[in-house]
């Protein structure tokens, strides 16, 4: 099984100049990766809104691409964000890390961990590309055509749990993160 490290290494290769929306612990790995002016890292008071912010990002963008990396606990806060993607289909790659945790809030297990199968749930939302891997080899021989092919699509990577992790802090302020997304995609 891949590490969440190798996962976005993979990704911060095959990205290319799309706007990457990561949230909850990848915020802490994704800056060592690409810290541009489209990498947003939101942390908010509130898990689960990653896919919308990327969302109205993509629909606002259309011709920029964006990608969403969010963990499986953080999808189980928001489930009905992939019925939304659905029904306003866009140039969106939801990237989901299942560790099987709410790795940065104490390492709990989410219910039912390793037994929720997401790639499911994201075809039966009607997410037209979905996709899933556990094998670092197999992400990387599809990761570039993934995340270049038509939106909106769902990837489900399975990586392994970090324990005692602590919420990172995001590699800048957010009114400073807004500010450098707004230059580098043109209000």
């Amino acid at each position: 099984m891949m590490t969440q490290r190798e996962a976005l290494e993979v990704l911060a290769a095959e990205r290319r100049e799309r706007i990457v929306v990561t949230t909850m612990s990848s915020v802490g790995i994704w800056p060592t990766l690409s810290d541009g002016p489209k990498d947003f890292a939101y942390l908010p008071s509130s898990m689960g809104q990653g896919i919308s912010i990327a969302l109205g990002l993509a629909l606002a963008k259309p011709g920029l691409g964006v990608i969403s990396v969010m963990g499986d606990g953080s999808l189980l806060m928001n489930l009905g964000s992939l019925i939304t993607v659905a029904s306003h289909p866009a140039n969106l790659a939801i990237i989901l890390l299942d560790n099987g945790l709410y790795e940065v809030t104490g390492g709990q297990p989410v219910a039912n961990a390793g037994r929720t199968d997401f790639a499911g749930m994201a075809r039966a939302a009607g997410i037209p590309h979905v996709f899933a891997f556990d094998d670092l080899e197999q992400w990387k021989q599809h990761a570039g055509q993934i995340i270049a092919g038509p939106g909106p699509s769902f990837t489900w990577l399975k990586v392994q749990a970090r324990y005692g992790q602590k919420t990172p802090l995001p590699p800048r302020p957010m009114a400073e993160q807004i500010q450098r997304l707004r230059g580098a995609i043109g209000n």
